[in-house]
């Protein structure tokens, strides 16, 4: 693949189409779960497979550690959506969504803010 192409172009379009639709007629102030819940409705409605709150484990030579992660939504078995109503995502959101790739063996993560006047949205790749 070449640096310039992007990976799941498609997906991710959808995915942020429907972040903004519901931007668009909620607007911002709402805490995440409301925008949680909102996509839920609208990958349902456009077909749009999905795992809401995926946990993931962390193995460890030859055991499981003991704590797990949530991924707020996995999208089409490849990508982690992270929804966030802050007034900037920060590192620590960044890193955390790192953590989820590095443990899924995914390659694709998107952070979307929807605590902005315009919909925010970040693309992580490894």
């Amino acid at each position: 693949m070449k640096m310039t192409e992007i990976i799941y172009k498609e997906e991710s379009y959808k995915i942020i189409g429907l972040c903004m639709e519901i931007h668009k007629i909620l607007g911002k102030g709402f805490s995440e779960i409301v925008y949680k819940d909102a996509l839920e409705y609208e990958f349902n409605i456009n077909k749009l497979p999905f795992e809401r709150e995926k946990e993931f484990t962390v193995k460890y030579k030859d055991i499981i550690l003991p704590h797990k992660f949530y991924a707020d939504f996995v999208v089409d078995e490849k990508i982690i959506l992270e929804i966030k109503s802050v007034n900037e995502v920060i590192k620590e959101h960044i890193a955390q969504t790192i953590n989820y790739l590095k443990i899924s063996d995914y390659r694709l993560g998107i952070i979307v803010n929807f605590n902005q006047n315009s919909l925010e949205t970040k693309r992580i790749v490894l």
